[in-house]
């Protein structure tokens, strides 16, 4: 049986406290300006991808996509 290696986003001291929301939120937007900036098979956004979801909620993920679809996400990607 092959061995699963399970990620999470590394330490980032600019998220210092237990709340994750900021970093989780972060992640999403750097995720997308990758995309955006190398396009959407750069494989350096992966690690970006990672991040994001391992640290923030499916639904908010949902959420976002949602939003990011119809044009009215709340930050500029």
């Amino acid at each position: 049986m092959a061995e699963i290696e399970l990620k999470t986003a590394p330490a980032d001291f600019c998220f210092p406290s237990a709340n994750q929301t900021r970093h989780c939120f972060t992640r999403y937007i750097e995720y997308h300006k990758c995309l955006k900036a190398k396009g959407e098979d750069a494989a350096d956004c992966q690690k970006f991808a990672r991040y994001y979801r391992s640290l923030c909620p499916l639904e908010w993920i949902e959420k976002w996509n949602e939003q990011k679809e119809s044009g009215t996400f709340p930050a500029p990607l």
